[in-house]
């Protein structure tokens, strides 16, 4: 039997000198990040490896036979980048070039001549030898490329097989990357969108804090993606009293902070009396389920307090957020404002929100949060929880800007920088 004649065999006379080439070779291409310049860094190894006179490569992707497409030849001055300027390229029908593609196979000419009146005369005209390589996806031949030299019999059968193979793997290391790039560029774009989306979501948010009579109040928003689904607000009323608004949607992301945009358009809206704050959480529940949570599963957990400056006093209203925590000063008790209770906004169109009144005195700190505070988890999976957030609020001697520095520090120590999974807010108010 005949010894095999491998592909790399005319490189180098011993193993060593062909497999430093291949080396060499690998090591160029892996270093490649644009599918055009790899293409043309193989494309020159190769005729090293294996000499041509002239190389033509066709494809028929987005076509139907008997139509093809010219995406390279050594006989343009520039090589345009078929992955970008498809349509650019020429097609043409029939032909020696559309029954190669088509026939979904390799083929090897010893010793062929080009018709005069083929389409594609002008790149196989003055050759005698071709192999017509396959590029096969999905078990298609897309894109084949053509090898020539001007003379007869020029190529070794045997080496036919190997380079079949090993076209085709270079081919698809070629469309991995090109998918890489489209990726990218879909990525960039989503990114750029969501940035978009975050920057008009915080544009919603106060942009500074409210100074409230007999109440110090500082806050603190993180999403956990570009856009999250947290909301709070301060809205002036009558009397000089102030509504503390707090809410979190279900879900994350960009369809959290669209429906975090709606709410807060329908917060905004409400036109009725200020107090009590259940009528304000009646009116922007019927609104969501009514027009936007009816036939999806989001819903919306929200707080709503109207705090008289004069009294001390806060009425509340509640729909299923956690429940405040108040930390009292003068005693050291800890308590949460849990006096009522109702279904999260946008489940339940007739929903009704009762209210609760709870008498402040100085030295009392009051914290409104999210989940997203209370259930950050740490590597090992333990949850943050509300021992900790309490233990922060033992330190009755601070500001509610220091206050709340502590407890954001509190939760990064606990989570060791763990990235949120979460939307995290927070609203810390001081009696004065």
């Amino acid at each position: 039997m005949d010894d095999p004649v491998g592909l790399f065999d005319g490189i180098g006379q011993t193993v060593e000198e062909r497999m430093a080439v291949v080396v060499t070779t690998m090591r160029e291409l892996s270093q490649q990040t644009d599918p055009l310049e790899m293409g043309r860094l193989y494309a020159k190894r190769m005729r090293k490896i294996l000499p041509v006179d002239r190389s033509v490569s066709i494809s028929r992707r987005h076509l139907h036979q008997p139509f093809f497409r010219v995406t390279r030849s050594t006989t343009w001055q520039t090589q345009p980048n078929p992955w970008k300027q498809l349509d650019e390229l020429p097609v043409y029908q029939g032909g020696l070039c559309s029954e190669l593609l088509y026939g979904n196979e390799p083929r090897l000419f010893e010793d062929f001549a080009i018709d005069p009146s083929d389409p594609a005369v002008e790149y196989l005209e003055g050759h005698r030898s071709l192999l017509a390589i396959p590029m096969f996806d999905q078990g298609v031949t897309m894109n084949m490329i053509l090898l020539m030299r001007k003379e007869p019999a020029a190529f070794e059968p045997r080496q036919f097989p190997e380079l079949v193979w090993m076209s085709n793997l270079f081919g698809r290391i070629t469309h991995n990357l090109v998918l890489s790039d489209r990726l990218k560029e879909a990525f960039d774009a989503v990114d750029y969108e969501m940035k978009v989306v975050a920057d008009i979501q915080r544009s919603l948010l106060p942009s500074q804090m409210p100074a409230i009579p007999t109440m110090a109040v500082a806050a603190h928003y993180q999403t956990s993606h570009r856009a999250g689904g947290d909301y709070y607000d301060f809205f002036p009323l009558a009397d000089g009293k102030w509504g503390l608004f707090i809410a979190d949607v279900s879900g994350h992301g960009t369809p959290a902070a669209v429906l975090m945009a709606v709410t807060h358009s329908l917060a905004h809206s409400y036109c009725g009396p200020g107090d009590p704050p259940g009528k304000l959480l009646e009116y922007v529940n019927h609104h969501l389920s009514m027009r936007y949570t009816f036939h999806s599963d989001t819903f919306v957990t929200a707080f709503y307090g109207i705090y008289d400056p004069a009294q001390r006093s806060l009425v509340y209203a509640c729909a299923g957020h956690n429940p405040p925590r108040l930390k009292r000063c003068v005693d050291g008790s800890l308590l949460q404002l849990d006096g009522v209770r109702g279904l999260p906004l946008g489940i339940n169109l007739l929903e009704k929100y009762a209210t609760a009144t709870y008498r402040l005195v100085p030295g009392d700190q009051l914290v409104l949060y999210t989940d997203g505070i209370t259930e950050a988890h740490n590597a090992a999976g333990e949850m943050y929880g509300l021992a900790r957030l309490d233990k922060v609020l033992e330190n009755c001697s601070v500001t509610a800007s220091d206050l709340l520095k502590s407890v954001l520090e509190s939760v990064e120590e606990f989570t060791e920088g763990k990235p949120a999974l979460d939307d995290r807010t927070l609203l810390v108010a001081k009696i004065s």
